[in-house]
This record gives structure tokens, sequence and C-alpha cells, in this order.
């Protein structure tokens, strides 16, 4: 399994920072969609979906989504609010986990879902990489979300005693919830540091910080409360040894309209 995940990282790894940081306009919508796409053909499984033309079909129906959404840019804000309130939701959901799933609305209900998951994503992505210090914005949002990982598990492993939701992810643990957060602050610290941002800005910034990561979590926790529901460990096997994109992309999910959000709200910019 190491080796495994070992070959998959070798060029996975590059191939995600080429296509975040180097592809541009058309080239990194196409990119964009290619991620969406097959995230949403992996969750067509979770909504239940197992024809192989039935998930196809849902994952080209997002694409098409995503790609019609993207050209109009005065409904990008009712977007992303939407998105917030769905993960306000999705966050009660979790809380309620296994109790909600009478609110899911069986399939149909859970194929709504992934749009309101995969598509906001993909706008709040070609929103950040369309802004002037795009590259610097999605790589500030993946450090936020991968620091936050990291943290998450060395201090779980030490003192993950208190699990945070057992009955969603019994490898969760409040330890893990804290030490995360604290790790993803002092690498917000950092950045606003290294960009000799204005210190009068720093605990708005460091708040904006936390709420995007605590959403991340949201989001990796609402990909296992589905798959649990449907008692699969991975979303698919498109990445040997680190199973499927979702179960790489879910905290993003979350983190990024969230992110996206944020920043039009407040009109804030890097300098």
């Amino acid at each position: 399994m190491l080796k495994q995940r070992i070959m998959t990282a070798l060029w996975l790894v590059p191939l995600a920072l080429i296509g975040f940081f180097a592809l541009q306009g058309p080239a990194f919508f196409t990119f964009i969609a290619v991620i969406i796409g097959l995230a949403g053909w992996e969750w067509a499984r979770l909504a239940g979906y197992s024809k192989p033309m039935q998930r196809v079909a849902y994952a080209v129906l997002i694409v098409l989504l995503l790609g019609l959404l993207s050209r109009f840019e005065a409904i990008l804000l009712p977007l992303l609010y939407l998105a917030g309130a769905w993960w306000l939701f999705a966050t009660a959901m979790v809380v309620s986990f296994p109790r909600c799933i009478t609110l899911w609305g069986g399939r149909l209900g859970k194929c709504l879902m992934g749009f309101l998951i995969l598509i906001p994503a993909g706008l709040g992505l070609l929103l950040l990489k369309a802004l002037p210090q795009g590259n610097l914005l999605i790589l500030t949002i993946m450090l936020l979300v991968w620091s936050a990982d990291i943290g998450a598990y060395f201090f779980g492993r030490a003192l993950g005693k208190r699990k945070l939701a057992p009955k969603v992810s019994p490898g969760k643990s409040w330890a893990g919830l804290f030490g995360g957060l604290l790790t993803s602050l002092c690498v917000a610290l950092g950045l606003v540091l290294y960009l000799k941002v204005s210190l009068a800005q720093l605990p708005m910034l460091l708040l904006g910080a936390a709420v995007v990561v605590l959403f991340s979590v949201v989001g990796d926790l609402t990909e296992s409360m589905f798959k649990r529901q449907m008692a699969i460990k991975d979303s698919s096997q498109l990445l040997p040894g680190h199973g499927g994109i979702l179960d790489r992309i879910d905290s993003l999910t979350a983190a990024v309209p969230v992110f996206a959000l944020l920043l039009l709200l407040t009109g804030w910019a890097l300098p």
C-alpha cells in the first residue's frame, strides 16, 4: 500500500501543481472541469447510482452546469451564498447523523446535494484564478487546508482520546480539530508576515482563516458521512493508494467557496 501511495504521488503532485498554477484561461477551466467531472462521477455512486451510464451522465451534467454558470458573473455571489448556507446545513447533518438520513430525499436529494458540493467549489477556484493574485490565493487556501490536515493528524495521534464525530468518522478527535486549527493559524500568521500585510488587518485575517479551516473539516466529514451511509471506504480507486478524487478534495469543496465568499464580502485583496 505504501509503495502504491508513493508511486501515485510521484505523478499526482506534479500534475496538480502544473494544473493549478501553470495553466491559464480555457486550459485552467478544462483542468478544473476534469476534476469536478470525475468527482461528480464518484458522487453519483455515493448518491446510489451504480450503473456506469448513470454515473457518466451525472458527471457530464455537473461539467455542463459548471461551464454554464461560470459565464454569468452576476449570479456568482448568490451561488456562493447558497454554498455557505449549504455548508451550515451540512454541519447540522453531520452533528445529527444518522438521524438526518431521513432528510436526504433519497437518490434525487443526494444528487442535488452533489451539485451544491461540487459546482460552487469549481466556481470558487475559477474566481480565485481570475483575480490578479490568483495563484497566490489558490496556494493560500491549499496551505491552510493541508496544514490543518497535517496538524490534525499529529495532534490526533498524540492526544486524540475524545472523538469528534464517532458516528461519522471514528478516527477524528477534538484534539485533532484544535491541533489542525492551531497549525493552520500559524501558517496564516506566517503568510501575513511574509506578505507584509498591515497588522491592523491581522485579527480579521486570522478569524477568516479559522472559519475557512473549520468549514474544511465539515467538508471532510460530509463526504465521510455519505460514505458511511453507503458502507464504502473510498469514493473510488481512481488514485491507487489514495482512494478517489473526492477523497482528496473533500476539504476543499467546503473551504474554497467559503474562502471565495469571504474575499468578495470583505473586498480584501493581497498587496
